[in-house]
């Protein structure tokens, strides 16, 4: 399937496009339009675009809206999706404490790319390890099996 979403992609449009791709539609394909565009006649599903169904609703951020549309119930998900929300609407609570980094990074991501493409390839690398992160601790960061580490 194919994803609309607003160009120059950032926190919360490249976590969500990543949790597309990773656990909903391995095949998915992404188009980057203005943010002005209207996607109502355009083939695909819009994501973090005005009046989409995966959109920031009630608070939450778009990918908050992808885990509930999709049903997925990963501890690690829900824990990164914590993360996502505070580095995409840092003025809610509650916040994580990872936010300011992954923010940090997914902006220097964003900034040092040319294109929406390279942003994803090199963002998804970053989600990647964000989750990985988030399967190992709890939702207070702490480590869930400390036996297994090796530092």
């Amino acid at each position: 399937m194919r994803y609309i979403t607003r160009e120059r992609i950032h926190v919360d449009r490249m976590a969500t496009a990543w949790a597309i791709r990773r656990f909903v539609d391995r095949e998915a394909t992404f188009a980057f339009v203005p943010r002005t565009r209207d996607v109502s006649k355009m083939d695909g599903i819009p994501f973090d675009l005005r009046g989409a169904e995966l959109g920031h609703h009630d608070g939450h951020c778009t990918f908050e809206a992808l885990l509930e549309k999709y049903e997925l119930r990963d501890e690690g998900l829900h824990r990164m999706a914590k993360i996502i929300r505070t580095a995409d609407l840092p003025y809610q609570e509650p916040t994580a404490p990872e936010a300011l980094g992954v923010l940090a990074i997914l902006t220097g991501i964003r900034d040092g790319s040319q294109t929406d493409e390279e942003r994803l390839q090199r963002g998804f690398v970053v989600c990647d390890a964000l989750y990985a992160y988030c399967q190992r601790t709890d939702a207070a960061g702490s480590e869930l099996d400390e036996d297994e580490d090796e530092d």
